[in-house]
Protein backbone atom coordinates (compact mmCIF):
# COMPACT_ATOMS: atom_id res chain seq x y z
CA UNK A 1 0.00 0.00 0.00
CA UNK A 2 1.40 3.41 -0.69
CA UNK A 3 1.68 6.93 1.72
CA UNK A 4 -0.98 8.20 -0.51
CA UNK A 5 -3.66 5.03 0.54
CA UNK A 6 -2.08 4.55 3.83
CA UNK A 7 -3.19 8.35 4.18
CA UNK A 8 -6.11 8.31 2.59
CA UNK A 9 -7.06 5.12 4.81
CA UNK A 10 -5.95 7.01 8.49
CA UNK A 11 -8.21 9.78 7.23
CA UNK A 12 -11.11 7.36 6.63
CA UNK A 13 -10.96 5.71 10.28
CA UNK A 14 -10.51 9.42 11.88
CA UNK A 15 -14.18 10.46 10.21
CA UNK A 16 -15.20 7.17 11.47
CA UNK A 17 -13.79 7.46 14.81
CA UNK A 18 -15.18 10.69 15.50
CA UNK A 19 -18.61 10.11 13.75
CA UNK A 20 -19.17 7.10 16.39
CA UNK A 21 -18.42 9.45 19.38
CA UNK A 22 -20.71 11.73 17.67
CA UNK A 23 -23.29 9.23 17.52
CA UNK A 24 -22.58 8.41 20.90
CA UNK A 25 -23.08 12.11 22.51
CA UNK A 26 -25.56 13.19 20.49
CA UNK A 27 -27.46 10.45 18.93
CA UNK A 28 -28.14 10.41 14.68
CA UNK A 29 -29.55 13.94 15.07
CA UNK A 30 -26.10 15.25 16.29
CA UNK A 31 -24.06 13.38 13.12
CA UNK A 32 -23.61 16.21 10.77
CA UNK A 33 -21.23 16.70 8.48
CA UNK A 34 -20.24 19.70 10.24
CA UNK A 35 -19.99 17.86 13.93
CA UNK A 36 -17.66 15.37 11.80
CA UNK A 37 -15.25 17.84 10.78
CA UNK A 38 -14.89 19.70 13.99
CA UNK A 39 -14.26 16.61 15.37
CA UNK A 40 -11.96 14.91 13.40
CA UNK A 41 -10.37 17.86 12.16
CA UNK A 42 -10.63 16.57 8.45
CA UNK A 43 -11.90 18.59 6.05
CA UNK A 44 -15.65 19.17 4.53
CA UNK A 45 -14.07 17.80 1.16
CA UNK A 46 -12.13 15.41 2.35
CA UNK A 47 -15.70 13.42 4.33
CA UNK A 48 -17.78 14.00 0.66
CA UNK A 49 -14.03 12.40 -1.00
CA UNK A 50 -14.08 9.51 1.21
CA UNK A 51 -17.46 8.85 2.03
CA UNK A 52 -20.03 10.62 -0.92
CA UNK A 53 -22.54 12.16 1.36
CA UNK A 54 -23.27 11.94 5.10
CA UNK A 55 -25.05 8.75 4.93
CA UNK A 56 -22.39 7.16 3.13
CA UNK A 57 -20.28 7.70 6.85
CA UNK A 58 -23.41 6.37 8.28
CA UNK A 59 -23.36 3.75 6.21
CA UNK A 60 -19.46 2.59 6.60
CA UNK A 61 -19.64 3.16 10.27
CA UNK A 62 -22.09 0.77 10.63
CA UNK A 63 -20.51 -1.97 7.92
CA UNK A 64 -17.64 -1.65 10.50
CA UNK A 65 -19.57 -2.39 13.27
CA UNK A 66 -21.08 -5.24 11.77
CA UNK A 67 -17.63 -6.32 11.01
CA UNK A 68 -16.10 -6.04 14.41
CA UNK A 69 -19.55 -8.28 15.54
CA UNK A 70 -18.99 -10.88 12.84
CA UNK A 71 -15.20 -11.08 13.59
CA UNK A 72 -15.80 -11.65 17.21
CA UNK A 73 -18.93 -14.01 16.64
CA UNK A 74 -16.87 -16.19 13.86
CA UNK A 75 -13.88 -16.62 16.12
CA UNK A 76 -15.69 -17.83 19.07
CA UNK A 77 -18.25 -20.01 16.46
CA UNK A 78 -14.75 -21.83 15.23
CA UNK A 79 -14.03 -22.63 18.72
CA UNK A 80 -17.02 -24.97 19.24
CA UNK A 81 -17.27 -28.67 18.75
CA UNK A 82 -20.80 -29.10 17.80
CA UNK A 83 -24.26 -27.55 17.13
CA UNK A 84 -25.39 -26.39 20.86
CA UNK A 85 -21.96 -25.22 21.96
CA UNK A 86 -21.97 -23.03 18.55
CA UNK A 87 -25.54 -21.75 19.43
CA UNK A 88 -24.20 -21.12 23.30
CA UNK A 89 -21.44 -18.97 21.92
CA UNK A 90 -23.40 -17.14 19.32
CA UNK A 91 -25.62 -16.14 22.00
CA UNK A 92 -23.48 -14.88 24.49
CA UNK A 93 -21.12 -13.46 21.97
CA UNK A 94 -23.72 -10.93 20.55
CA UNK A 95 -25.01 -10.20 23.94
CA UNK A 96 -21.43 -9.44 25.52
CA UNK A 97 -20.42 -7.32 22.26
CA UNK A 98 -23.72 -5.24 22.79
CA UNK A 99 -22.77 -4.74 26.34
CA UNK A 100 -19.39 -3.70 25.74
CA UNK A 101 -19.79 -1.64 22.85
CA UNK A 102 -23.00 -0.29 23.47
CA UNK A 103 -22.52 2.75 21.21
CA UNK A 104 -21.60 0.73 17.83
CA UNK A 105 -24.81 -1.29 18.93
CA UNK A 106 -27.38 0.92 19.03
CA UNK A 107 -25.84 2.40 16.13
CA UNK A 108 -26.37 -1.03 14.03
CA UNK A 109 -29.73 -1.30 16.00
CA UNK A 110 -30.97 1.96 14.45
CA UNK A 111 -33.68 2.92 12.31
CA UNK A 112 -31.44 4.08 9.91
CA UNK A 113 -29.13 1.16 9.90
CA UNK A 114 -32.56 -0.81 9.87
CA UNK A 115 -33.78 0.87 7.06
CA UNK A 116 -30.33 0.45 4.94
CA UNK A 117 -30.08 -2.98 5.70
CA UNK A 118 -34.02 -4.20 4.17
CA UNK A 119 -32.68 -1.11 0.99
CA UNK A 120 -29.35 -2.62 0.23
CA UNK A 121 -29.32 -6.33 1.58
CA UNK A 122 -27.53 -7.82 -1.03
CA UNK A 123 -24.72 -5.07 -1.26
CA UNK A 124 -24.29 -5.28 2.28
CA UNK A 125 -23.78 -9.34 2.35
CA UNK A 126 -21.67 -9.11 -0.43
CA UNK A 127 -19.32 -6.51 1.74
CA UNK A 128 -19.72 -9.10 4.30
CA UNK A 129 -19.10 -12.09 2.51
CA UNK A 130 -15.54 -13.44 3.98
CA UNK A 131 -17.63 -12.90 6.96
CA UNK A 132 -20.83 -14.34 6.97
CA UNK A 133 -18.97 -17.41 4.78
CA UNK A 134 -18.11 -19.45 8.04
CA UNK A 135 -21.34 -18.98 9.75
CA UNK A 136 -22.65 -20.36 6.26
CA UNK A 137 -20.37 -23.27 6.33
CA UNK A 138 -21.39 -23.90 10.12
CA UNK A 139 -24.45 -24.32 9.17
CA UNK A 140 -24.30 -26.38 6.24
CA UNK A 141 -22.05 -28.64 8.60
CA UNK A 142 -23.78 -29.20 11.28
CA UNK A 143 -27.04 -29.79 9.40
CA UNK A 144 -25.21 -32.49 7.35
CA UNK A 145 -23.89 -33.94 10.50
CA UNK A 146 -28.07 -33.96 11.93
CA UNK A 147 -26.84 -31.88 14.64
CA UNK A 148 -29.36 -29.16 13.41
CA UNK A 149 -33.32 -29.36 11.93
CA UNK A 150 -32.99 -29.56 7.66
CA UNK A 151 -34.73 -25.65 7.60
CA UNK A 152 -32.93 -23.89 5.49
CA UNK A 153 -30.21 -21.92 6.47
CA UNK A 154 -31.38 -18.43 6.04
CA UNK A 155 -34.36 -19.36 8.43
CA UNK A 156 -31.80 -20.93 10.68
CA UNK A 157 -30.33 -17.98 10.80
CA UNK A 158 -33.16 -16.06 11.83
CA UNK A 159 -34.20 -18.52 14.79
CA UNK A 160 -30.61 -18.20 16.17
CA UNK A 161 -30.17 -14.57 15.97
CA UNK A 162 -33.77 -12.98 15.93
CA UNK A 163 -34.03 -13.42 19.23
CA UNK A 164 -30.54 -12.13 20.25
CA UNK A 165 -31.13 -8.95 18.33
CA UNK A 166 -34.76 -8.49 20.16
CA UNK A 167 -32.86 -8.62 23.93
CA UNK A 168 -30.01 -6.92 22.58
CA UNK A 169 -32.39 -4.22 21.13
CA UNK A 170 -34.46 -4.05 24.55
CA UNK A 171 -31.67 -3.72 26.67
CA UNK A 172 -30.05 -0.80 24.74
CA UNK A 173 -33.71 0.67 24.51
CA UNK A 174 -35.04 0.08 27.77
CA UNK A 175 -32.13 -1.30 29.70
CA UNK A 176 -35.00 -3.82 31.51
CA UNK A 177 -33.23 -6.80 30.74
CA UNK A 178 -30.90 -9.04 32.99
CA UNK A 179 -28.38 -9.63 30.19
CA UNK A 180 -26.10 -12.43 32.16
CA UNK A 181 -29.57 -14.30 32.87
CA UNK A 182 -30.19 -13.63 28.72
CA UNK A 183 -27.13 -15.09 28.35
CA UNK A 184 -27.72 -18.12 30.58
CA UNK A 185 -30.91 -19.16 29.19
CA UNK A 186 -31.62 -18.06 25.83
CA UNK A 187 -29.24 -20.56 24.17
CA UNK A 188 -31.30 -23.47 26.02
CA UNK A 189 -34.80 -22.05 24.31
CA UNK A 190 -33.12 -21.06 20.63
CA UNK A 191 -31.32 -24.53 20.26
CA UNK A 192 -34.77 -26.27 21.13
CA UNK A 193 -35.99 -23.88 18.20
CA UNK A 194 -32.99 -25.78 15.58
CA UNK A 195 -32.20 -29.10 17.05
CA UNK A 196 -32.90 -32.29 14.91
Amino acid sequence: MSPKQQRGEATAEQVLDSALAIYAASGESGLTVGAITRASGVSAGSVYHHFGSLQGVHNALALRCLGRLLDELVAELRRTTDARSGVQAIVRTYLAFVQARPDEARLLHSATADHESMAQAGRIRDSQEARLTPFALWVRGRREAGELTSLPAPVIEALVLGPVTAVARRWLSAGDVDMEEAARTLPDHIWRSISP
